[in-house]
């Protein structure tokens, strides 16, 4: 249905009884802003008696990142390949198949591919988690290589600071400098 159309209809107030022969008569208005820019200038915009189909949520948590997220896809998959293995597996074996033995065959191996899967996923997030400084914990890798840095820097900056002044050695009241 389009935004014309839309336009149009009458906005469902609850009267499911109420047929086009009894329903009171609503008087056109003709919109003059749409007539003049056109039948799409309003499309974003809300029309009294529309009601959306869906109302957009903020997200809960963000997004995972690319690396993440394709593993997790490849761990669901193989999962899920595994399950309907071992569903064939069952059912061969209920009908006393010959294909039951090769199943069970693959479900097991399956089971093992999955497992791998999962903590394929489990080791991606560490590890972008260890590398982008994600985790917030005291003994996150990232924390610390941070700290390491900033000391690093730190020194840095205080040994070019102690090469630039004149100093005194020992207390002798030599210069520093001949």
């Amino acid at each position: 249905m389009g935004t014309a159309e839309r336009r149009g209809a009458p906005a469902d107030d609850g009267q499911a009884g109420v047929t086009e022969e009894t329903a009171p008569v609503r008087a056109q208005v003709p919109d003059r802003d749409a007539a003049a820019t056109g039948p799409d200038s309003r499309a974003g915009e809300r029309q009294p008696g529309y009601r959306p189909l869906w109302s957009e949520e903020p997200a809960r948590r963000r997004r995972l990142p690319d690396p993440v997220r394709t593993a997790a896809v490849r761990a669901v998959l193989v999962v899920a390949v595994t399950l309907i293995l071992a569903m064939v597996a069952f059912l061969c074996t209920l009908a006393e198949s010959w294909l039951a033995f090769p199943m069970v065959l693959g479900s097991v191996a399956g089971t093992v591919v999955a497992t791998w899967g999962v903590l394929d996923v489990w080791v991606t997030r560490q590890v972008w988690n260890q590398r982008h400084g994600v985790v917030s914990a005291p003994s996150s890798t990232a924390r610390a290589m941070r700290r390491e840095r900033r000391r690093a820097r730190r020194q840095a900056r205080a040994a070019e600071r102690g090469r630039g002044r004149i100093g005194r050695r020992g207390g002798t009241g030599q210069l520093t400098h001949p």
